[in-house]
């Protein structure tokens, strides 16, 4: 009630009367409470559904009003799981919305699609894709996995690696939830292979600084490895071990204004993606014949 208070400027009291009175005469419960503590009701959280609907509809309407034909303003929230599927997006959007402004936050999968789901950002970006009939997804890019290692390991003198030179080894995991740690455990245990896991961090970053010191080896998609004197990145050979990033936002916003140009751009850099693969393969087959 104090953070309802604050955003409404009106004393906590006001607000507890308030609800006290539209529970009263609707004959409905909105909140269990319990003390000093409050919590929504099923019904509640049905009714907070709607509110968020009419305050994005509200707001639309407000931008509609103040952009008329053209999206000269208004702001973009994005959640991503990491920075460098997004930016690129970001990039060509911001360069033909130059009026838009962005307000980005990363988090792991989970808090990504929460975001989402509870109104909080206007799209996602994911490295899988989240099965949820309420959200709409667009295919971005496979990103292979590969296998960091001290400069001095064993391992490091090679190309590449196979599942099976990672047995017994010591292997730095994300966090449980991280797509690239479920896409990695399944391919290692498709193959027999079993690993030593001494340590679970939650960022790339934090990986990476964990390989060099020679706790262990880590994975991490190859695009978003950071070259390093320190650390080298091996391919995994033998297996398809991948991720998939996909662009995600509710199935019942993906036409607002803002986040149907979003979509657009987002469409495009993932068709600029394709397009040098199929234009190579053109040309091969025309050498070829």
């Amino acid at each position: 009630m104090m953070g309802a208070a604050r955003v409404l400027e009106i004393s906590q009291p006001t607000v507890s009367a308030l609800v006290a009175r539209l529970e009263r005469e609707n004959g409905a419960e909105l909140f269990f409470r319990r003390g000093r503590r409050l919590e929504l009701t099923p019904l509640g959280t049905q009714l907070l559904e709607v509110t968020h609907r009419l305050f994005e509809l509200e707001h639309e309407a407000e931008e509609l009003l103040k952009t008329g034909s053209g999206l000269t303003r208004g702001l973009l929230r994005v959640s991503a799981v990491g920075p460098f599927n997004v930016m690129p997006i970001l990039a060509t959007f911001l360069n033909r919305y130059p009026g838009m402004r962005v307000r980005m936050n990363v988090g792991d999968s989970r808090e990504v699609v929460k975001r989402i789901l509870s109104y909080n950002s206007d799209v996602g970006v994911l490295v899988h894709a989240e099965q949820d009939p309420r959200l709409h997804l667009l295919p971005l890019r496979k990103q292979p996995i590969v296998i960091m290692a001290p400069k001095d390991h064993p391992l490091a003198r090679k190309k590449s690696v196979r599942l099976r030179d990672l047995d017994g080894q010591s292997l730095i995991m994300r966090e449980p939830g991280s797509t690239t740690r479920s896409v990695l455990e399944k391919a290692l245990a498709a193959a027999g292979v079993r690993v030593r896991t001494p340590i679970e961090i939650g960022s790339r970053e934090s990986i990476r600084e964990a390989v060099a010191a020679g706790i262990g080896l880590g994975a991490v998609s190859q695009i978003a490895f950071i070259p390093d004197a320190r650390v080298v990145a091996l391919p995994i050979d033998d297996a398809d071990v991948r991720t998939h990033s996909h662009i995600i936002c509710l199935n019942e916003r993906r036409s607002t204004r803002v986040i149907s140009a979003f979509l657009l751009e987002a469409q495009a850099f993932a068709e600029r993606l394709v397009r040098p693969a199929t234009d190579g393969a053109k040309r091969r087959t025309r050498m070829a014949s």
